[in-house]
C-alpha cells in the first residue's frame, strides 16, 4: 500500500529544489501533498507543484470546508516532512506558534507521534544563531528528525554551512523514517560490496566484473528498515545516508571487516581469489617486459570463512555463491564447509553487473527459498525478511 508523504515548504532560495524530490518520491510510488507558507509562494510555483504532485497545493489557513484543513492533512500523512524551513519556522514551531497552515499542521502532528522531519536551509549566521540552535535542540528533543544542512556556497555569496541537505538524502532519510522498525534501530549490519582490487604495479590491477550493486542495495534496504548500517566497499557511492568505508585489496576488506561491530554480516562483495606476490612501486614498462609478462601470484585469504571462525553465538553471517553450473549444490558445500548460517546462491549469468538478479536462500537447517527474478532493491529486501527476521 502506498505512503502518504506530506511536505512542507517555507521562503527559502532553495525551495526549488523540492521539484526534483516531489518527482522522485512519485516515481517511488508515494501519494505527495504540499503545504506552502504564504512567503514560499515568492519562491516556488503552486501550478509546478500540483502538476508533479497531482494533487492540490494547500497555502490557506482558513477554507470553506466542512473538516479543519490543518487537522486533515495530519490525519491523511504517514509523514511530514518540513524541508527547506527557515529559522523562522522553526523557531514558530518550537513555541507552539500556529499562524499559519504549515505551522498549525505542524503543531497538530507534533501530538501524533508519526514521523516529522525537518531539513533546514538558512544563512550560516542565522543557522549558528544560538537561539535557532537551542530550538533545533528542543524539536530533537522531541522526537523530530533533523537533516543537518551542508557546508557549501550559499545564496548570500559566502561559503559556510545553511546549504540545503542533498536531495538523494533528504529521500533516503524520509523513506527510514516511513518504513523503519524501531526494533531494529540497536541491531548493526554490516555489509561488503565490489570486486576488490588487487594491485600489480601503480596503474595496473586484477579485479573481477562485479558492479557492487547487490551489496549496495542490501545496505540501503536495511538502512530504510532501521538497521545501524555500515557498507564496506570498493566501489564510489554518493552520498549514502549510512556509514561507508572504502578499500580495495581482499586483505584491506579483511581487516576493515574485523575491525567492525555486526550483529549481521552480508558478505556480497567479490573477493580476488589471488594477488601478485610482488607489488612495482612504479608502472612497468612494456619496452622492459617484452611480450610476455609472468604474474607469480598468492591465494588471499578466504575472507567470510576467516570472519566466521571466531564470530560469536549472536552473529548471523550470510555469504553469497556465484557459479556457473551445478549452483545449489557449489552453494551447500560453500555453506557448510565456510561455517555461514545462510549463503545465497546466484548464477553468473543471471546476476553479475546488472539490476535485477534471481536467487535463493540457503540456511545451515537447510532450508530454501527461491526469490524469483526481480530488482536487486526489492531481492535485498526479501533476503532482509528471511535472514532477520
Amino acid at each position: 500500500m502506498s505512503k502518504n508523504i506530506l511536505i512542507g515548504i517555507t521562503s527559502s532560495i532553495a525551495s526549488y529544489k523540492i521539484y526534483d524530490l516531489i518527482r522522485k518520491f512519485k516515481k517511488t510510488d508515494y501519494n505527495v501533498k504540499v503545504i506552502l507558507t504564504p512567503n514560499a509562494l515568492e519562491f516556488v510555483s503552486p501550478i509546478v507543484i500540483e502538476t508533479l504532485s497531482k494533487n492540490e497545493v494547500y497555502v490557506e489557513q482558513y477554507c470553506k470546508r466542512s473538516n479543519p484543513e490543518h487537522i486533515c492533512l495530519c490525519d491523511w500523512a504517514d509523514c511530514f516532512l518540513i524541508a527547506p524551513i527557515s529559522a523562522n519556522t522553526i523557531s514558530k514551531i518550537t513555541a507552539g506558534i500556529c499562524d499559519n497552515l504549515l505551522t498549525s499542521v505542524a503543531c497538530a502532528y507534533l501530538g501524533s507521534q508519526k514521523p516529522l522531519i525537518i531539513a533546514p536551509a538558512m544563512n550560516e549566521g542565522m543557522y549558528l544563531n544560538p537561539f535557532v540552535k537551542e530550538n533545533i535542540e528542543k524539536l530533537k528533543n522531541n522526537n523530530v528528525s533533523i537533516i543537518d544542512p551542508q557546508k557549501g556556497y550559499l545564496a548570500c555569496g559566502a561559503e559556510g554551512i545553511g546549504r540545503l541537505a542533498d536531495i538523494d538524502i533528504i529521500y533516503q532519510k524520509t523513506l527510514r523514517e516511513i518504513h523503519q522498525n524501531k526494533k531494529n534501530n540497536s541491531k548493526k549490519i554490516l555489509v561488503t560490496s565490489g570486486g576488490t582490487i588487487e594491485a600489480i604495479d601503480n596503474v595496473r590491477y586484477i579485479t573481477n566484473f562485479s558492479s557492487g550493486k547487490m551489496g549496495y542495495n542490501l545496505a540501503l534496504s536495511a538502512y530504510y528498515n532501521g538497521f545501524d548500517v555500515k557498507l564496506i566497499t570498493t566501489c564510489d557511492t554518493q552520498n549514502p545516508p549510512f556509514i561507508t568505508q572504502q578499500v580495495k585489496s581482499a586483505l584491506e576488506m579483511l581487516n576493515a571487516i574485523q575491525n567492525s561491530e555486526f550483529d549481521y554480516l552480508f558478505m556480497a562483495s567479490a573477493v580476488c581469489d589471488y594477488r601478485s606476490n610482488t607489488v612495482s612501486a612504479k608502472k612497468l614498462k612494456k619496452e622492459e617486459l617484452g611480450k610476455k609478462l609472468t604474474l607469480n601470484l598468492t591465494q588471499n585469504p578466504d575472507v567470510v570463512a576467516t570472519i566466521a571462525k571466531s564470530k560469536t553465538k549472536n552473529q548471523i553471517i550470510t555469504g553469497f555463491c556465484l557459479a556457473d553450473d551445478d549452483l545449489i549444490n557449489c552453494a551447500k558445500n560453500k555453506l557448510k564447509n565456510k561455517n555461514l548460517d545462510y549463503i545465497i546462491a546466484n548464477d553468473v549469468q543471471t546476476a553479475l553487473n546488472k539490476d535485477e538478479n534471481e536467487v535463493t536462500i540457503i540456511s545451515k537447517s537447510g532450508k530454501m527459498v527461491n526469490i524469483k527474478k526481480d530488482t536487486k532493491f526489492n531481492i535485498a529486501k526479501k533476503i532482509l525478511e528471511v535472514v532477520c527476521d
